[in-house]
């Protein structure tokens, strides 16, 4: 077989001194497999929100304008100044992918891939081939496509680890916003399965019956006059006290808080002035909301707001435990797990300005799919 993985294409994003960002496209050479690695066709990419940092360089999605063989927006100066290390830089992107392993080291792990559909996790899979590491590899099932695989890390996994991360602090129950998302209508299948109350949080009405019509009992929608009062139904209800909100900023993680603090407080017990003692907690692992983060805070001292992150989470349970969610994504892809895309491009496409402000847009129901091969 000629090693046509040694001239592939890639994408790539460059953020200029003039504050300017760039993507485009440059000849790839993916190597030779080591020992323990092997070369992968990529086939599939979803441009997911995570992506869209490193994708645009923190430039604002209005400023898009097509350039020859590239695509370019403008970043604002206090931006810049948190950017400084990249300037000059020609950075490949795309967390994940799905595709075929084309060529194997000598490794037994690795020629065990050898012509298998994989999952992969690994950076810069918005590329037509890509040398990996055993280990980023996720072999799928017979019979899986690269395009069913190619999401099978990101999402899947953050879904998995919100509920692991419930039960490791001793809550009952969680609430998400951004539900109707395809990580939100994910993680709604686990809770179903495993037995546990999820309240979903959307800011729309058809985003509610998306969630409805997979099974959701609980559902509040925050464009109603009534969010406050029905969230606070909710986690009564369910007793649940922490929530992980991929919004970012505004007011939302603050009023959620509020709401908790209503809900333990109906609980009755001795006053305090320092509110109740149950600690409430919510992770932000997302900014569709580019505002500042606001606090109100009416809801005690027991409380935490913090980050979440996939990779600090999994390095935390451990090599075992991550190992077992890789293998219930790989035994669910096709059910729990499945990926649904509004769009499917090639890497030319992404630089098409319609596609970039559509991708850039993270809405809800438009997600786009990537094949470097199309």
């Amino acid at each position: 077989m000629s090693e046509q993985w040694r001239n592939g294409r890639q994408l790539v994003s460059i953020l200029h001194a003039d504050g300017k960002a760039e993507l485009t496209i440059r000849s790839y050479d993916a190597g030779t497999p080591n020992d323990d690695e092997v070369i992968v066709r990529v086939e599939a990419s979803p441009i997911n929100p995570s992506d869209l940092g490193l994708l645009f360089s923190g430039g604002e999605v209005a400023t898009l304008a097509s350039a020859p063989n590239s695509l370019t927006l403008q970043v604002a100066p206090n931006v810049m100044r948190g950017m400084q290390a990249r300037v000059g830089q020609s950075l490949p992107a795309g967390n994940e992918g799905g595709g075929v392993v084309v060529a194997a080291g000598s490794s037994s792990a690795a020629q065990a891939l050898m012509g298998r559909t994989v999952g992969v996790l690994g950076g810069g899979m918005y590329a037509e081939y890509r040398r990996l590491k055993v280990h980023q590899c996720l072999a799928l099932h017979a019979g899986t496509t690269p395009k069913q695989g190619a999401s099978c890390f990101v999402n899947p996994l953050t879904a998995l680890a919100m509920v692991d991360t419930m039960q490791i602090e001793g809550h009952k129950a969680l609430a998400h916003t951004a539900a109707a998302s395809n990580l939100g209508q994910m993680l709604q299948k686990i809770c179903l399965m495993d037995g546990v109350d999820l309240i979903n949080i959307v800011r729309k009405p058809e985003q509610a019956k998306i969630l409805r019509d997979i099974g959701a009992k609980y559902v509040v929608d925050s464009s109603s006059p009534e969010f406050m009062k029905e969230l606070t139904e909710a986690l009564a209800a369910t007793d649940a006290t922490i929530a992980f909100d991929a919004t970012g900023g505004g007011n939302l993680a603050s009023n959620i808080l509020s709401c908790m603090e209503v809900a333990q407080a109906r609980k009755g017990g001795e006053f305090n002035r320092y509110g109740s003692s149950t600690h409430k907690q919510v992770y932000i692992y997302g900014g569709l909301e580019r505002s500042p983060t606001t606090l109100t805070r009416n809801y005690g001292m027991a409380w935490s707001l913090g980050g979440f992150l996939l990779t600090p989470f999994l390095q935390k349970v451990g090599q075992k435990r991550a190992q077992e969610l890789r293998e219930r994504v790989a035994n669910e892809i096709n059910t729990t797990f499945a990926s649904q895309y509004s769009n499917e491009i090639g890497l030319a496409g992404m630089l098409e300005l319609d596609n970039a402000r559509g991708y850039g847009r993270m809405a809800t129901g438009e997600k786009y799919l990537v094949n470097p091969q199309g």
